[in-house]
């Protein structure tokens, strides 16, 4: 229990038999319930994690590979069965140092936000030894993440340290994000759609013997199109269907203008090959809505960069934060109350995200 919240640490792990012991044992004491999950691992992961003997652990294996994302996924629907308050993400290769956890979970208990994540690059310092094309790769991709999201203030997206509290993870459909390597990325574009609140924590990465699995050359442009694909998802869900704003107007009235601008300078172009001069009226057919266009589409960067939701748009309640407020099963909200204690560490085995027997 930390500050009135139940605490739960979520612990993806695949092939991480070296270092998974290590993580569960350097969890701070405050955690109330640590759940890793297996997902599908070749090595000795699961028996590593069971050795610890921690009375905290749950043990989730997967008889299929579902990716970071799916684990991660499956790790928050058990904090919400345990009754958890928070649920915090830490990788099973001790990458994350626990010991910035209480800063992780600050903003939380404060009622500030209901979303926080790590971010590894928040001085100039961050980047040192850092080679300069993935200083460049992780600026463009903060940018295009921060486009696709509509989270402006946020950086690093790809960082997994995070935290969540229960309200935003009760209303947050895990079945619709992304469950590969994209999954931070498309886990805030679900987010913003909620509008859960959100916000940074400076906090270094802890970089030792851990082994990246991840591929550039094939998690690039899956994760551009994710990006792309969200961008739109969350126009349409955010400014048009759950609440139509001039936000939206000013994005297809742009892009139309735009559009004709374009091709009307085309047409000017082509007509006006060789001797023919073009007229004034026709370069303005072609520069004035070109130009307005870009006017509309500028006033709606503007206009989203404002909507970002750094702050709770209302005062949250203590019922909602669960800070001294007894845990009571709630019918139909996937919410249940935290189980007894139990002599052992609690392990059950999976063969996919949905189905599930103990081991």
């Amino acid at each position: 229990m930390y500050q009135g919240l139940k605490v739960c640490v979520v612990v993806p792990a695949y092939n991480e038999e070296k270092l998974i012991a290590q993580t569960i044992r350097v969890t701070p004491e405050f955690v109330d319930h640590i759940v890793v999950i297996d997902d599908c691992s070749s090595d000795a992961t699961s028996e590593r994690a069971r050795e610890t003997g921690d009375t905290r652990l749950t043990l989730i294996r997967h008889e299929v590979n579902t990716g970071v994302g799916g684990a991660i996924c499956d790790g928050h629907r058990e904090a919400l069965r345990l009754g958890c308050d928070v649920s915090v993400v830490m990788a099973g290769d001790a990458q994350m140092d626990p010991a910035y956890l209480p800063a992780l979970l600050a903003p939380i208990v404060d009622s500030t936000a209901l979303f926080t994540k790590a971010n590894r690059f928040y001085s100039g310092d961050s980047y040192r030894g850092m080679p300069p094309y993935r200083i460049f790769g992780n600026i463009v991709l903060s940018f295009m993440t921060k486009l696709a999201s509509g989270y402006w203030h946020l950086f690093d997206p790809q960082n997994g340290y995070t935290a969540i509290h229960r309200t935003a993870l009760e209303r947050l459909d895990l079945n619709r994000v992304s469950k590969d390597y994209s999954f931070e990325n498309d886990l805030l574009i679900n987010l913003n759609i909620l509008r859960v609140p959100a916000c940074d924590v400076p906090i270094p990465a802890v970089y030792g013997e851990e082994l990246s699995t991840m591929r550039m050359r094939k998690v690039i442009p899956s994760l551009l199109r994710q990006l792309t694909r969200g961008l739109f998802r969350r126009i349409l869900l955010k400014y048009v269907v759950f609440s139509f704003s001039p936000i939206a107007l000013l994005l297809l009235a742009g892009t139309m203008l735009i559009g004709f601008g374009t091709l009307a300078g085309a047409w000017v172009l082509v007509e006006t090959l060789g001797p023919p001069a073009a007229s004034t009226g026709s370069v303005l057919l072609s520069a004035l809505p070109f130009l307005t266009g870009v006017h509309f589409l500028i006033n709606a960067l503007m206009l989203d960069i404002q909507e970002s939701p750094d702050r709770p748009a209302a005062p949250i309640s203590p019922s909602q934060t669960g800070r001294d407020t007894p845990h009571r099963e709630q019918p139909g909200s996937g919410y249940a109350a935290p189980r007894q204690p139990v002599d052992g560490p609690d392990s059950r085995s999976v063969a996919d995200s949905s189905s599930r027997s103990n081991s």
